[in-house]
């Protein structure tokens, strides 16, 4: 097994002529969100996703944003399908009961508070208060996101919702968007929810082309308060050699891309490239070095073995073919001595 230290650099020096040649060209317009029609469908599609956000952990205190529904036993009448908003100073005005200072209080607190309000209206009221949204808490939105930062919640928040919100995804996005969740909370209800070593958070992960093409609408969670949606940058694989355009490829929605991919995103192999030579460079962990895994694309093109997968980082390397170039030096030799003899004939 050869192994390459000189070219374990090359992601380094051929970076600045991938990126050069994948930016979209300079615009004066405000940069779109990396979210097609059908997330938005699917945002406001309410197939397999809860249409009223969970219940709260124990203990949580409302703050100035929150939305909260009140129902009175006795005065039903003047609650039903109503919310009431807690305003930026913390207070909310609900019917009979008046204003009444929220933040700072649980529910349960609230509705004690509120008992009072209407004591003087009714004898022994019976007061429930629930949270029909949540706008004090926010969720944090990092990575590859047009705008990154904290976002609050104000209402029902889905996780395509969310996304939109921080500006769409970017085209350097990797392939999935993780989301971390505080316990208190419960599990994230997807099945591929697990809880960190920690034992306090639960993690999922889903995959952007999921997103992108909508393909599984429960996947649009619902976003509670402190949760945390992370996109990180995709990772890369190279090109060089006798390549049209060497350079980085991003993996964007894909867990992998295969060396064919790569040759296709590379512009093609040149005509003097030693197809059957072709080698992987892949890094060897815990070193600087790089381990060469044989490729022959001249098999592959033909259809006659199976494609190679490049792992993050690989490089695939297209060496130049000497007795092609100096086939095709001659024949550009003989090509330009006949237009020659051709123009002293003329």
């Amino acid at each position: 097994m050869k192994v390459h230290k000189l070219l374990f650099a090359l992601p380094l020096v051929v970076m600045s002529l991938a990126v050069a040649q994948q930016q979209p060209p300079p615009s004066s317009d405000a940069p779109q969100p990396y979210l097609p029609a059908s997330v938005t469908a699917a945002a406001s599609n309410a197939s397999g996703v809860p249409t009223t956000p969970a219940a709260a952990p124990a203990g949580y205190v409302l703050g100035p944003g929150d939305q909260i529904s009140v129902f009175v036993n006795e005065i039903a009448d003047q609650f039903a399908d109503k919310v009431f908003r807690i305003d930026s100073s913390g207070d909310v005005s609900m019917p009979v009961i008046g204003h009444l200072h929220a933040a700072g209080l649980t529910t349960s607190e609230l509705e004690k508070a509120a008992r009072i309000g209407l004591s003087h209206e009714l004898k022994d009221p019976q007061v429930s208060i629930s949270i029909a949204g949540f706008g004090s808490q926010s969720v944090s939105v990092l990575g590859a996101v047009a705008t990154p930062g904290q976002r609050q919640l104000e209402g029902h928040k889905t996780l395509f919702e969310i996304l939109s919100l921080a500006g769409g995804l970017r085209p350097d996005a990797g392939y999935m968007v993780t989301i971390t969740r505080d316990l208190r909370w419960g599990a994230i209800p997807l099945p591929q929810a697990v809880t960190d070593p920690s034992g306090k958070m639960s993690v999922a992960s889903i995959k952007v082309k999921s997103i992108m093409t909508s393909s599984n609408p429960a996947e649009n969670i619902l976003i509670l308060p402190g949760d945390t949606i992370s996109v990180p940058v995709a990772d890369l694989v190279y090109a060089v050699g006798c390549v049209n355009r060497p350079g980085a490829f991003p993996l964007n929605g894909h867990e992998t891309l295969s060396a064919l991919q790569v040759v296709s995103l590379s512009g093609g192999a040149q005509k003097t490239a030693a197809l059957n030579k072709a080698k992987i460079l892949r890094a060897v962990s815990g070193t600087t070095t790089r381990t060469e895994i044989p490729v022959d694309l001249k098999l592959l093109m033909a259809g006659k073995g199976p494609d190679i997968p490049l792992q993050p980082e690989d490089i695939l390397f297209i060496p130049n073919s000497n007795a092609k170039s100096a086939a095709y030096r001659t024949l550009d030799a003989v090509i330009s001595a006949a237009g020659f003899a051709a123009t002293r004939v003329y």
